[in-house]
């Protein structure tokens, strides 16, 4: 097999992610050439796989860059049921990457409960949480995602067309952590070109989604139903390569590098202020929330929960003084990540509207919120949780 420059870019990519999280060489032997045997004490590296061509590039890639350092090397591949034959599709899948060399492989069987937001975010949250538990009951180290610089570019389309802002310019970011287990996205710097290139040049089969709309012709428009991504990716990218006479993916890219940063700095800052502005009001998990403060029918901060019992959070209580004499860019980015800690899919307005409630008081009434929440102002403070949670309006 010859060592193309696609394949040196690829190790070179998924080398560089695990290092940046801390996974480096484990013992001097392999850095000799040869098989060396992997401790069963060392870090696990699991990758998620789903058949397709990226995801089996990051498999073969990622088996012998762990290979190279001792680490060990499993996959986890969620089947969703959504598509007739996708229990094959997910079988196959674990015996590619079983035939690769990793180990652990686990299929994961998920059921997907369509709601509000549409199939394609309940099937995203139903596999993130699949695979959060498998990673957990294997104690991996870090997931890494097969996403690419041209998924960073359709999904910064999609963010624009959805919500906007700086955040959907940052697109998605290289690592993240949800429910104490660490993603990293190793290959958002390689496009699909090179991903297909990779499986090609290891002789590698894939699987190519039927909703992608690869078997379309490239005139020829994805019909309405198709999931937006896919309708992005045949239709729009490359009539803006055409119209632009530039590499739009690269450019997209490479603009949320840059807005990467920024966000990220704004982050800091409103987590700064969110710090000495919020009180977070928790309740055991699955219990009642007991009323210890007098306007407000859930515990304090300060209540005392059960030693070792899960809590959640179920409101906030925002001090206006805290919060009046920042930049609203800060307000706000604090409001937003306030609402996302209590899971409420709210959209600008929402957080404008809040925002409204600091910077803009003349006494007007509470902000109705998804999920039954609402936020209102009393004298300095502004309280955010579910609608029986407020007293004494």
């Amino acid at each position: 097999m010859t060592y193309t420059s696609r394949l040196r870019a690829g190790t070179g990519c998924v080398r560089g992610a695990l290092e940046r999280l801390g996974i480096t060489l484990q013992d001097a032997r392999f850095a000799e050439h040869g098989e060396h045997a992997v401790s069963p004490d060392a870090p696990l590296v699991l990758v998620a796989c789903s058949g397709g061509r990226d995801s089996m590039a990051l498999a073969a890639l990622s088996r012998t860059v762990c290979a190279s350092l001792g680490v060990r090397c499993g996959a986890v591949i969620v089947d969703h049921g959504l598509q007739r034959g996708s229990d094959a599709v997910a079988q196959q899948a674990a015996q590619r990457c079983s035939q690769l060399g990793l180990e652990p492989v686990t299929v994961h069987s998920v059921h997907v409960e369509v709601g509000g937001s549409g199939i394609e975010a309940a099937a995203r949250q139903a596999r993130y949480q699949a695979i959060v538990a498998v990673a957990q009951r294997c104690g991996a180290s870090v997931v890494l995602l097969a996403h690419t610089k041209d998924d960073q570019a359709e999904t910064i389309v999609i963010d624009l067309l959805r919500s906007g802002g700086l955040d959907a310019l940052a697109g998605m970011p290289e690592s993240f952590v949800l429910d104490s287990v660490r993603f990293a996205r190793p290959l958002l710097s390689l496009t699909r070109e090179q991903t297909t290139g990779i499986c090609q040049d290891l002789g590698l089969p894939w699987w190519d989604d039927p909703t992608n709309g690869d078997g379309f012709d490239a005139n020829e428009e994805l019909p309405a139903d198709f999931p937006l991504r896919s309708r992005i990716r045949h239709s729009l990218i490359p009539y803006l390569r055409c119209f632009s006479g530039g590499d739009v993916v690269a450019h997209l890219a490479g603009m949320a590098q840059t807005a990467a940063l920024d966000k990220e700095y704004l982050d800091m800052q409103a987590d700064r202020v969110a710090a000495a502005a919020t009180q977070v009001v928790h309740a055991a998990a699955g219990g009642e929330a007991d009323a210890k403060d007098a306007s407000l029918a859930v515990p304090a901060l300060s209540a005392p929960i059960a030693p070792g019992a899960p809590s959640i959070p179920v409101a906030l209580i925002w001090s206006v003084d805290a919060l009046r004499g920042n930049h609203a860019a800060i307000r706000r980015r604090v409001i937003a990540h306030g609402l996302s800690s209590l899971g409420i899919a709210a959209s600008s307005r929402h957080v404008e509207a809040i925002d409204r409630l600091i910077a803009d008081w003349h006494g007007q009434g509470p902000v109705s919120l998804p999920s039954g929440y609402t936020a209102i102002r009393k004298k300095h403070v502004i309280r955010l949780c579910q609608d029986g949670g407020h007293a004494n309006r």
